[in-house]
């Protein structure tokens, strides 16, 4: 590993919250894809598959912040035990139901309530931002956290597809669900490197960490981005299956994710100057046009090279995005700030998930790649029309850093009012 990643894991503590992490947000990979697999498998349309993972997704959206924000009231321990029980409850019932071939109905009221599982990144990236705050170690320690994601969706969707295509439809989704309890508990019971809550007296601001105008940016963005993800998943299982090899849908989304993850360890040894937001609006645009060639594929290995290519353009631009909510969100809801990336990201799934499965449905798989495309024109349509507010630090915010150890404040004082 190299020196700057193996300084941050010199503190002590950071090497068990890590590994706890891995574990506990495995399910965020693994939990779409397999539930597209089970059901498929089980002889339901990708139209009604697309459409349980973006309820899934949906219901993520509107409850992952309010759980993060309860977390950074009370404490991680305290919030993510009993949510991370109901989410794995509701997902149960969900493969049960499949299982016995309960009404569709019955499968929709099961993805709502498994909404509220816990945003596991975000709870490992507060305890590195509350280590590394106002330190260039922030900027390697966000990195490897992006690493880590990586990591996760190459190992995630080809396992999850392998377990429910080849053992047998549920397996996926749950291994999923004891990645998740596993993680979470570990995790947990880490008290020692669990950040302070921040708990809201009579005149604290309880206003959500949303009121932030870059925050919003960034939370429309990627809106956008995630469409583009969800749109990929379901577009590349559907293309690897017209072409005889659906239990290669994952592995050609492992390739994907590891492009990434390739990029993400070059970026997190790189230590930038200036400011952050144009080195966003460019990995956001890059990842617009690195669409394009997927609609272009007419076979399995050109596929292959261009989802690998699209790859490189994910992991710096997330680094980046994180790096900028914590130079816009005030540190006693820095968790929520996170989270509502991540709900962004989770809306825009369900809407590129549930979207493709009707372009697959209708007019082939290689077409649902014309999602990817306008979402990612979307994506960089916002990012452009933002980007002025964006430079702009919410009014009242406390000063932080853009992760490379500069202040937020020096970076913008001249727009600062």
């Amino acid at each position: 590993m190299p020196s700057p990643y193996r300084a941050i894991f010199a503190t002590p503590g950071t090497k068990g919250f890590t590994a706890a992490g891995l574990i506990g947000r495995m399910p965020l990979s693994m939990v779409g894809i397999g539930v597209l697999t089970m059901v498929t498998e089980l002889g339901g349309s990708y139209a009604l598959a697309g459409g349980i993972t973006a309820t899934i997704a949906l219901s993520a959206a509107a409850v992952g912040p309010q759980v993060s924000r309860l977390v950074d009231q009370h404490g991680q321990r305290r919030v993510l035990r009993p949510a991370t029980l109901i989410a794995a409850a509701s997902v149960t019932g969900l493969l049960i139901a499949a299982a016995q071939g309960w009404p569709s109905w019955t499968l929709f009221v099961f993805a709502v309530v498994a909404g509220c599982v816990p945003s596991v990144g975000s709870m490992v990236r507060a305890r590195w931002t509350a280590l590394f705050r106002d330190t260039p170690q922030l900027h390697t320690a966000y990195s490897f956290e992006s690493i880590v994601d990586e990591l996760c969706f190459i190992v995630g969707p080809p396992l999850a597809a392998t377990l429910s295509a080849g053992w047998f439809p549920e397996a996926g989704p749950v291994v999923a669900v004891v990645f998740l309890v596993t993680g979470v508990w570990w995790l947990t019971a880490l008290t020692a490197t669990e950040p302070e809550p921040h708990p809201r007296h009579e005149h604290s601001d309880l206003s959500s960490a949303l009121r932030s105008p870059g925050l919003q940016v960034l939370v429309a963005t990627f809106v956008a981005t995630g469409a583009i993800f969800g749109s990929v998943d379901v577009a590349t299982l559907a293309f690897a299956e017209e072409h005889g090899s659906k239990s290669l849908g994952g592995v050609f989304l492992a390739v994907w994710a590891f492009g990434s993850c390739l990029a993400g360890i070059v970026f997190g040894l790189m230590h930038f100057k200036g400011k952050a937001e144009p080195r966003w609006v460019v990995g956001i645009s890059a990842m617009a046009v690195s669409m394009i060639p997927l609609l272009l594929a007419g076979n399995l290995p050109f596929l292959a090279v261009a989802l690998f290519v699209s790859g490189l353009a994910i992991a710096p631009t997330m680094i980046t995005t994180m790096a900028l909510i914590e130079a816009h969100v005030p540190h006693a809801k820095l968790t929520e700030g996170m989270t509502w990336i991540s709900t962004g990201l989770a809306v825009g799934i369900a809407l590129g998930s549930s979207v493709t499965g009707w372009v697959v449905d209708a007019a082939g798989a290689r077409t649902g790649y014309v999602v990817s495309i306008s979402a990612g024109a979307a994506a960089a349509a916002v990012a452009f029309a933002g980007y002025r507010r964006l430079t702009r630090p919410a009014q009242g915010e406390e000063p932080a850093t853009d992760g490379d150890g500069d202040s937020t404040e020096r970076q913008h004082g001249d727009r600062v009012a």
